[in-house]
């Protein structure tokens, strides 16, 4: 850690290590997990642990950029203020592992968005227009301005314009871009397509062009359908189609293989944990109609007569999709679209 450079924020070898409930388990059930992790990793591994967001002990640990701030150069200085003992752990600096944060939390999503640009200053333009925090007010010029403080010293922001979003801009070597990255806290307020469209926004009205961008780690499937449900309204096109559809529009229009090949199968959540099921088998879910056909005709008491309507009622349900979708490329039909979809 003392050698270790990089353009994001750190404190530690293992920085964060956030518990997220996905399914089966509450909230309030995780924070326990969560803060007995942070027990065992400050007691069993002599690693001072602060615990964030759901996890936070005060509130002013619930950020955690708070956490965070000073990174791991600021640590000495920090372990060393009794506002700032760890919650687990000695409250003195571990030179080899620096500090670690643990915490629970709802499902983050990190997403960098491409830019035609190398500039980092731009990229950290448009993220300071949009990310929550926003950027530090100035007297006058907003670049060369003094900084303005309140009355206790406190730098004044003037907030961005999307609620629940960190950023901030940086080049990145590999693909010879600049990025906006950014951690979407809480996808209910600014899901991904909105955060998008905000980004290009902002890039465009500063002379830079977004190519597209990348998702690290998994997402949640609805995010995606929600995006591809969002796109196509935006057309004034039905959003009454597939699953896999909805993916497929989602993908293009956020731009996610600008960089490399988006597999739906490797990143969304849904698909990852349900990849050891086995498919076809007596009973399954994932039938074929030939097996759904032979099953029911089976005597087996299911599926039954409600299963055999339910599917004849989507069926139908998709003949009546279909007449829309086909409606929707007919000159006049713009101005019908909401009525019809």
């Amino acid at each position: 850690m003392s050698s270790h450079h990089g353009a994001h924020p750190r404190m530690g070898a293992t920085d964060v290590c956030p518990l997220v409930p996905v399914s089966g388990i509450t909230m309030e059930e995780t924070v326990k997990y969560a803060r007995k992790l942070a027990e065992r990793i400050g007691s069993e591994l002599d690693i001072p642990v602060y615990c964030y967001e759901n996890a936070a002990f005060c509130n002013e640990r619930r950020n955690l950029a708070n956490c965070r701030a000073g990174e791991y150069e600021g640590l000495p200085k920090k372990l060393s203020d009794p506002d700032w003992k760890p919650d687990f752990g000695p409250a003195l600096f571990n030179k080899r592992s620096g500090a670690t944060a643990v915490g629970a939390r709802d499902f983050l999503v990190a997403f960098n968005v491409n830019l035609n640009t190398t500039s980092v200053r731009r990229a950290n333009a448009i993220a300071y227009d949009v990310r929550e925090k926003g950027r530090p007010g100035r007297e006058g010029d907003q670049i060369t301005g003094k900084i303005l403080k309140d009355e206790n010293g406190e730098t004044i922001m003037i907030p961005g314009s999307l609620k629940c979003v960190k950023a901030i801009g940086w080049f990145i070597e590999e693909y010879g871009i600049a990025q906006i990255s950014m951690n979407l806290t809480n996808i209910s307020v600014a899901p991904v397509h909105i955060a998008f469209d905000e980004v290009c926004r902002k890039a465009e009205e500063r002379g830079v062009r977004v190519t597209g961008s990348e998702l690290v780690g998994l997402i949640p499937l609805k995010s995606l359908l929600d995006a591809g449900r969002y796109f196509l309204n935006k057309q004034k096109r039905s959003s009454g189609v597939p699953d896999e559809e909805l993916i497929k529009i989602a993908v293009r229009s956020l731009g996610l293989n600008d960089i490399h090949p988006f597999e739906p199968e490797e990143k969304i959540i849904e698909y990852v944990m349900r990849a050891g099921e086995k498919s076809g088998k007596r009973g399954s879910l994932q039938m074929t109609l030939c097996q759904f056909a032979n099953e029911t005709a089976s005597e087996s008491p299911a599926p039954g007569g409600g299963s055999v309507s339910a599917y004849m009622g989507a069926l139908g349900a998709s003949l009546g999709t279909m007449v829309a979708n086909l409606s929707s490329h007919k000159r006049g039909w713009d101005d019908k679209w909401e009525e019809i979809f």
